[in-house]
């Protein structure tokens, strides 16, 4: 390894490099090793499968897009709002009124009208989770790893059509408000317009919640309908544990909206519906012990 003069000595240069590299090694001994890289899944996730990829998940788009525009056929002239008052809730609702404004629908944009499968994969991939930096450069991305929902870009043409407005109305940042406007018309969703018929989070009120946005669009539209995959694209009321909120949701006064102006789209990738521990999720009379195997960890 080191050049010899004479007999067993380094020269004096290689002595004192060889003891750097050592006081080096010796120093790296104490230390904690990198952490490994993730690997990639094998496959995508349970979740981003069905959402992504499923017949299933395009069946129940297609359904819930062709029961939105049947149900907008037969309520565009009773112009009867879907939009709880501001001072009503989920257990207590009341409606806007609706008065001459023109109708309109009010939609939520990710998982609703688009699938963000570029920044999906790439998450699911990486094993990295959500990060929000990561989220913020995607909202300024071009657009094309996007793809509409089935059914979406029909339903938004037969709104159209029919004389009712569709609006979005996204908790994705006000800064990427040109970003969002290309995506939508790029995968053929037609033209919004930030402020109008575009609504992105803090605008009105500077808040993340979206009742405020959905008062000022009631003031300006007759809401007949709202489309969403999270509660709170329908009220910010939905609070509380998954027992509650899963109540709230079926309480009569709200059970009744479902597929009559609400319309829920399926997303088991990420929101509000994902929580609960296994005690909130699975009621304490509804177990089961296998008399062969015995009760499950």
């Amino acid at each position: 390894m080191f050049g010899m003069v004479g007999r067993g000595r380094a020269r004096p240069a290689l002595r004192v490099a060889a003891a750097a590299m050592l006081a080096a090694l010796a120093g790296c001994a104490g230390r904690s090793p990198p952490a490994p890289v993730p690997a990639s899944p094998a496959s995508p996730p349970p979740g981003m499968q069905y959402l992504y990829g499923s017949a299933e998940a395009a069946a129940l788009d297609v359904q819930a897009f062709g029961m939105l525009t049947a149900f907008v056929e037969r309520q565009a002239e009773r112009r009867a709002s879907v939009v709880l008052a501001a001072d009503a809730s989920p257990d207590g609702t009341a409606f806007t009124a609706c008065g001459d404004r023109p109708p309109a629908v009010v939609f939520d944009m990710d998982e609703t009208l688009v699938l963000n499968l570029g920044y999906e994969m790439l998450e699911g991939r990486s094993g990295k989770g959500f990060d929000a930096d990561r989220w913020s450069r995607w909202e300024q991305a071009d657009g094309a790893a996007l793809a509409p929902l089935p059914g979406a870009v029909e339903a938004v043409a037969a709104l159209r059509r029919r004389g009712v407005t569709p609006i979005v109305n996204t908790n994705r940042a006000a800064a990427s408000a040109a970003a969002a406007e290309v995506a939508l018309a790029r995968v053929g969703l037609g033209a919004f317009r930030h402020g109008e018929t575009l609504f992105l989070a803090g605008d009105v009120d500077g808040q993340r919640g979206k009742d405020g946005r959905r008062q000022e669009i009631a003031r300006r539209f007759c809401v007949i309908a709202m489309v969403g995959d999270q509660l709170g694209d329908f009220s910010d009321g939905f609070r509380g544990d998954p027992a509650a909120r899963r109540a709230l949701a079926t309480a009569p006064a709200i059970a009744r909206l479902w597929g009559q102006g609400w319309f829920v789209l399926p997303n088991p990738v990420y929101g509000s519906g994902l929580a609960g521990d296994w005690d909130a999720v699975f009621p304490a009379d509804k177990r089961w012990t296998d008399p062969v195997e015995g009760q499950g960890k």
